[in-house]
């Protein structure tokens, strides 16, 4: 068997980077091809189901990655609070490249491929809320509290990445990421 020329990784980020700037609809197969470095043999070789398969691959990719960094950070009891929170904050950043990316649940929320993939958006979306509700009670809010700050620290995350991109400042986004911190630990 000959080796692969892209490893896996390599094409799950690049996927990843054509539907953040294109959406489902608005990528093409020759733009999945291009970002790849992949013919379009190859591509449907690695996704038979073509298109749909490939999105749904960076989608598992993302969950994968946040539960590992952004969760992972934020569970980890071991640390102080102060630290939990920052730690997972920082990891915000690198997902969405300081607020220079655009979140790929929104990009896949578009349209038709919302009814192609709004189970498992709503499905992610949730289990970010579980997370930061369970760190909210970690600290002693009250359940409603930490389920109220853990929605709202959801809308500000994703619409400071649309805000950030409308007008082009992506300062934005960090000021909403110290305001997230500072909601939590100052409350």
């Amino acid at each position: 068997m000959r080796p692969q020329k892209v490893l896996d990784i390599e094409i799950l980020t690049s996927l990843t980077k054509v539907f953040r700037a294109k959406g489902y609809e608005g990528a093409s197969l020759k733009d999945l091809s291009d970002a790849t470095g992949l013919k379009k043999a190859s591509l449907y070789h690695r996704f038979p189901n073509g298109k749909k398969e490939m999105a749904e691959a960076v989608l598992n990719h993302i969950d994968v990655w946040v539960k590992a960094h952004i969760f992972q950070a934020l569970n980890n009891t071991e640390n102080t609070a102060e630290v939990r929170l920052k730690n997972a904050l920082k990891e915000v950043r690198n997902l969405y490249d300081k607020g220079n990316e655009t979140c790929v649940l929104r990009a896949l929320s578009m349209q038709s491929s919302l009814e192609l993939f709004g189970s498992h958006i709503e499905s992610a979306m949730t289990e970010w809320i579980t997370v930061f509700t369970k760190f909210g009670t970690d600290i002693n809010l009250t359940p409603e509290i930490a389920k109220a700050k853990a929605i709202q620290t959801l809308i500000e995350i994703q619409g400071s990445l649309i805000v950030c991109k409308g007008l082009n400042n992506i300062a934005l986004f960090e000021n909403t990421l110290k305001h997230i911190e500072n909601n939590y630990l100052k409350h």
